[in-house]
């Protein structure tokens, strides 16, 4: 069983999971992963936990996951870690950003591709390149737990009818995920609840073809 201590909450016009992540029950020092919303919401629940945050991981560049990334880097002093295939979706967010939706501009701190590894909080992060719901999708894995982004949800998947998505490259990601991670891998999606990589694997019904695959 994992050690670390994951929060969820669901924040934002979209109800996008943001994450509060510790090394363990006593550990002040966390990571967030995609802050998506309301800032003084998560820092309330910082504050009830105790914990600080040192680190700002984003999965991906679409607006509802950028929201309270500026806020809450500029509240804590955390270093913003990204896609450097994304960045100007968070550096230059008018252009992409829907007019209704007010989204402050932040330049990410540090740039990622995938193939890194990053320590953060006394938690060493797997960088994983998992695109198809957008071109330079990351995924985030430690010690039992990933955080999917939009790749993956309980039940579904992420979109690919928008700019620079595409199915077959989703279906790719997700494939290898299954390979390069155990079935009781647990995974934090960007939206809805937990699930595990073999809950996904044996009853998603939109990796039909990739079970289909598997089994020949």
């Amino acid at each position: 069983m994992t050690a670390l201590r994951v929060e969820q909450l669901s924040l934002g016009p979209l109800g996008t999971n943001c994450y509060i992540v510790r090394a363990g029950p006593e550990v002040s020092e966390a990571v967030v992963v995609d802050p998506s919303g309301d800032v003084p919401e998560l820092r309330l629940r910082l504050a009830t936990l105790g914990a600080r945050c040192t680190a700002i991981l984003v999965t991906h560049g679409h607006w509802d996951h950028l929201l309270g990334v500026a806020d809450l880097a500029d509240d804590a002093g955390a270093p913003v870690y990204m896609a450097a295939g994304e960045r100007e979706l968070l550096a230059s967010p008018g252009r992409f950003t829907p007019p209704t939706i007010t989204l402050r501009a932040h330049t990410p701190e540090v740039l990622l591709d995938g193939g890194e590894a990053v320590d953060v909080a006394g938690i060493r992060f797997d960088v994983l390149s998992v695109p198809g719901h957008s071109p330079a999708h990351l995924a985030y894995y430690a010690d039992g737990c990933l955080f999917s982004g939009d790749v993956l949800f309980a039940g579904s998947v992420g979109r690919t009818d928008l700019p620079g998505a595409d199915w077959e490259t989703l279906l790719g990601s997700i494939r290898a995920l299954v390979d390069a991670f155990p079935p009781e891998t647990v995974v934090y999606s960007g939206h809805g609840p937990a699930t595990t990589l073999g809950n996904e694997l044996a009853r998603n019904p939109f990796l039909a073809e990739l079970r289909t695959e598997l089994a020949g």
